[in-house]
């Protein structure tokens, strides 16, 4: 089965995270081969990079070349196309992108704009404008809101119905697990954290043949199961119903992502059978204990 096949991709935000190595990573891995490596053992990746600094050619062949194929690739559009103001003033920029990112050939998966918390629903017509010049043919997109506004109504059932329309998928964003524990009186699992994520309501609404699920975990398996057990039924659903799914993990300790992301595939399988969810190619790689076994969260 090549991934490109799958109808479920898992992955973390990053791939060049030098404290997996002798763990996710075999001990005296070198920079160099961190996307080969991590390619051999996820389905994709979160592309943050694109949204700090586009590539250039060179790099996007290299991409290509040294992951593995079908790898999925799920960039983030640069910020100076997201992050100043109305989007269409920057189209021609989002164009460019778009066309420096084709060499990724099959490893290319959706697009995704992660819009700023002063993005709002005052310019709607603007995100509408911009949803309809959209070159499909050369990638799905999916969206990101931030600005609370977007998640109460009338605003969340207008900005769910314009997406549905068009085959755009809603990025949904999971922040809970880091939040939900600071209530309940524990520490911050984000203290020390350069960009903390933000605080706000999900909502679990499909609106494209696809879904990209940010799942922000905490460092504590026993937090994260809570919401697993939600995650997992919800997820088992939508493949069920045909909906490809690109799942991603992240936690404040990059060092726990790994881990996380696997034991949600181990879970996930268990819901649906492996005849469904092939398991992870990290798990065909090495003879690692179960998910039940580990200790990294004990």
């Amino acid at each position: 089965m090549s991934y490109r096949d799958r109808a479920f991709y898992i992955g973390c935000a990053v791939w060049a995270y030098k404290d997996w190595v002798g763990d996710f990573y075999p001990p005296k891995s070198r920079a160099g081969d961190f996307l080969r490596l991590y390619s051999q053992r996820m389905t994709a990746v979160e592309g943050n990079t694109t949204f700090y600094s586009v590539p250039d050619e060179a790099t996007v062949q290299r991409w290509a070349q040294e992951s593995v194929p079908g790898f999925q690739f799920c960039l983030k559009l640069p910020r100076s196309v997201t992050h100043n103001g109305a989007l269409m003033p920057r189209w021609p920029e989002a164009l460019r992108f778009v066309a420096q990112m084709q060499p990724l050939g099959d490893r290319l998966g959706p697009f995704f704009a992660q819009l700023p918390p002063s993005y709002g629903p005052n310019q709607f017509f603007d995100l509408q404008a911009f949803l309809d010049h959209w070159p499909k043919q050369q990638g799905a997109i999916a969206v990101e809101v931030r600005h609370p506004d977007w998640f109460q109504s009338p605003h969340k059932e207008r900005l769910n119905d314009l997406l549905q329309e068009r085959s755009v998928g809603r990025v949904l964003l999971d922040t809970r697990p880091i939040y939900d524990c600071v209530d309940d009186g524990a520490e911050d699992p984000q203290i020390g954290s350069e960009r903390r994520k933000p605080k706000l309501p999900l909502q679990p609404v499909v609106t494209a043949p696809f879904a990209i699920v940010r799942y922000i975990g905490h460092p504590s398996m026993t937090v994260n199961q809570i919401y697993f057990d939600e995650w997992v039924p919800r997820m088992a659903a939508w493949l069920q119903q045909g909906t490809q799914i690109y799942s991603f993990f992240h936690c404040p300790d990059e060092s726990c992502s790994p881990a996380i992301a696997r034991h949600f595939q181990y879970d996930l399988a268990r819901a649906v059978g492996e005849a469904a969810l092939p398991p992870m190619p990290w798990s065909r790689i090495e003879q690692l204990p179960q998910p039940s076994q580990l200790t990294l969260f004990e």
